[in-house]
């Protein structure tokens, strides 16, 4: 009963927002983009821009795919809200030549079997409003679902053995009922390794602007976000102790809804620590851009990384917590190397 009184709020809102001739917030069109990937990053709570060195690249730092030595695919699944939206990614990277990778990357987000209750309303008075005593006609309520997904194309090359640079060509696909949407976005990712264990990324997504362009005349933007961030790795018994810290920092006037802003320009902050012993296995907790506790554990083994995730929610809150597991398999074999 929660879940299709649920599914019912959800279709009143995306509807509204969608056929509403005011044109709803720009700054949240894109949101799904920023709920992140990877069982690893997300149980350090999404403090990854920095320290990523696996096929992940492709959505954290596109810099830094060019770390990969061997061919890479991942894959990860989420779901929020009590299973109410169902969130995919996967991706894979190919090393390309003694300094560069290409990848490719896909995220689905689709909420599905939503109540579309507009043309069930029975009026009693004749109002077109649907009041107290009464109801809708089950049998004209339809059903529809609601889906974004998001392509990324990356390059990424090695300059020196201290400094990376990478892009994404990124299309954005997006459908709600008979509505639909395109939209075409660049990324641009450096890394940096000044000194020893020291590491310094940034990732400015959607460098241009990104424009969507909805099949009922509705125009959407998705503003620069430049993600900043750095990772620090020493010693500790036997194994290799992380702690990571990022930012993001918008330009699409988020004010108190971010963690600080001034004017126009918010910040948000990841912070994360993993221990790994060994290069077995590793335990992880963070603190997300939303205020969210997150915590993890991986373990690694021949050609596969296990990777899982924990995000608990405010407890007074309904929303249920998040659970992702994610899967990173590396075709470590000389003949696929890269030279």
């Amino acid at each position: 009963m929660k879940k299709t009184l649920n599914a019912v709020l959800f279709s009143a809102v995306i509807l509204f927002n969608l056929y509403n001739p005011v044109q709803a917030q720009d700054k949240y069109a894109g949101e799904f983009l920023a709920i992140g990937v990877g069982g690893r990053p997300l149980g350090m709570g999404g403090a990854y821009v920095a320290l990523v060195n696996d096929v992940t690249a492709g959505y954290w730092n596109p810099a830094l795919l060019s770390k990969i030595n061997y061919p890479q695919f991942s894959l990860m699944h989420d779901e929020r809200f009590g299973s109410l939206v169902n969130y995919d990614y996967g991706s894979i990277g190919i090393p390309f030549g003694s300094d560069a990778s290409f990848g490719f990357s896909v995220i689905r987000m689709g909420i599905d079997d939503i109540a579309d209750t507009r043309n069930a309303l029975i009026d009693l008075n004749g109002n077109g409003v649907l009041d107290p005593g009464e109801r809708l006609d089950p049998d004209k309520i339809t059903r529809f679902s609601t889906t974004d997904y998001a392509f990324y194309l990356t390059y990424s090359k090695k300059q020196s053995e201290t400094f990376s640079y990478g892009a994404n060509l990124k299309v954005l696909r997006r459908n709600i009922a008979d509505a639909s949407a395109w939209g075409l976005g660049l990324d641009l990712g450096v890394a940096y390794n000044p000194v020893g264990r020291l590491f310094l990324g940034a990732n400015i997504q959607d460098l241009t602007t990104t424009y969507i362009s909805w099949s009922t005349g509705k125009k959407e933007t998705l503003k620069p976000t430049a993600k900043i961030g750095s990772a620090y790795q020493f010693d500790f018994l036997n194994g290799v102790i992380t702690p990571a810290l990022d930012f993001d920092v918008r330009f699409d006037g988020r004010k108190s809804s971010a963690n600080a802003n001034l004017g126009p320009v918010s910040f948000d902050m990841h912070a994360g620590v993993e221990y790994t012993y060994r290069d077995l296995f590793s335990i992880r907790t963070g603190y997300n851009d939303i205020g969210n506790l997150t915590l993890g554990a991986g373990v690694k083994l021949p050609k596969i990384n296990i990777d899982y995730s924990f995000a608990k929610f405010d407890g007074t809150s309904d929303l249920g917590n998040t659970h992702r597991i994610s899967l990173t398999f590396t075709l470590e074999e000389e003949k696929f190397q890269r030279k």
